[in-house]
């Protein structure tokens, strides 16, 4: 299966409905079957997403949750009530997409085993998390979701869905459908836009009052989305690996990785008062790495930097010459295990950070 999957991930992505809305279609569209919550956003979707599928199963309900990108396994993407689908189930069901829908991309076979799978384990609630974007990601192929939910909008993938927050933001409102409701988290620059779409849409926004703390807004966000499905049920806290994650007393791991993300980052480690971090570091090339390295590498005592198995990754040494604009002891490593024996020999606080692919290579290790 992995295999099949790392052949298709290799033709790259390629953003659109077509493909997978034919299959889909050919399957009798499970997805508009089942009761769904959309979530769209460029910081903490995944995490809302989390929150309201473990808030559902921690209520009695049967919660479907389909988020992205795996870090510990592979099958995580697709998980009921906390528990990955089968290796042999997920196999087969894209075994049987790959032989009879060939041209689905990686994603778009995995969005389509994952509202299969939903749809046959009888579900009462799937939150979807949204790939890239919303208007052209796979899984807005959602016609009447219960909920649309967008979280914190800020500058990633610019790339593809443009360089500026309004132009991202356009993308993410893509989630939005006529007659629904959306529950939108503070977004004051892109604010009107969502308002343009949902009025233009004649669907009910719910503005997320602003308590000037990522973590609450998030967890309001969740609140509001609940209720407005009906529900009026305790709040769950997210369990997403690599969410600045503490995987032991003195190791945190987060996979984030742009400018929004790292000052979460900073936030949590100046209120925890965490000091004296060593880091290790890996970061995409696309991605905006001297802004990044700018709000976290000042923070660090020592940096390893390493590069993951991914050719989107940055070189480590070029790596480590950005971030020495910062920080003084920055070491450049042929591997992100070296980098692990380096800084763990280093001592001091240990920072995994930059990259979920990174994330991916050592969590396991810690653990």
């Amino acid at each position: 299966m992995l295999s099949l999957i790392s052949e298709k991930e290799k033709a790259g992505m390629c953003l659109g409905l077509e493909r997978i809305n034919k299959a889909l279609l050919s399957l009798d569209s499970p997805q508009d079957k089942i009761k769904t919550i959309h979530v769209a956003g460029t910081n903490g979707k995944g995490s809302v997403a989390s929150s309201i599928a473990n808030s559902l199963s921690a209520a009695g309900f049967r919660a479907g949750l389909f988020t992205s990108p795996w870090v510990v396994d592979y099958r995580e993407q697709i998980q009921i009530n906390g528990a990955f689908i089968t290796k042999d189930r997920l196999v087969s069901l894209t075994e049987r997409l790959n032989a009879a829908f060939p041209q689905l991309t990686a994603f778009e076979m995995l969005t389509v085993a994952a509202f299969q799978y939903f749809y046959a384990e009888n579900v009462d609630y799937a939150v979807i998390e949204c790939g890239m974007g919303g208007t052209l990601d796979a899984t807005n192929v959602i016609t009447r979701p219960l909920v649309s939910v967008i979280t914190e909008i800020s500058l990633d993938h610019i790339d593809v869905l443009g360089s500026t927050l309004q132009e991202i933001a356009q993308h993410k409102a893509g989630i939005i459908k006529q007659n629904s409701t959306a529950v939108l988290y503070p977004n004051e620059k892109t604010q009107s836009i969502f308002e343009i779409k949902c009025k233009a849409m004649h669907t009910h926004l719910i503005n997320v009052p602003d308590r000037g703390d990522f973590r609450l807004n998030n967890r309001e966000t969740v609140r509001l989305c609940l209720e407005a499905a009906g529900l009026s049920i305790p709040v769950a806290a997210a369990s997403l690996p690599a969410r600045l994650e503490r995987v032991g007393p003195n190791i945190l791991v987060d996979g984030s990785h742009n400018l929004s993300a790292a000052q979460a980052l900073l936030c949590y480690l100046k209120e925890n008062k965490i000091a004296g971090v060593t880091a290790v570091l890996s970061m995409m090339k696309d991605k905006n790495v001297a802004g990044y390295l700018k709000i976290i590498a000042p923070y660090c005592k020592e940096i390893y930097t390493c590069r993951v198995s991914n050719e989107r990754a940055m070189p480590a040494g070029k790596l480590a010459s950005l971030a020495k604009k910062y920080c003084h002891n920055v070491t450049p490593c042929s591997s992100p295990q070296q980098a692990l024996e380096k800084a763990m020999v280093a001592g001091g606080f240990l920072l995994v950070c930059g990259s979920f692919y990174l994330a991916r290579d050592i969590r396991g290790l810690l653990l």
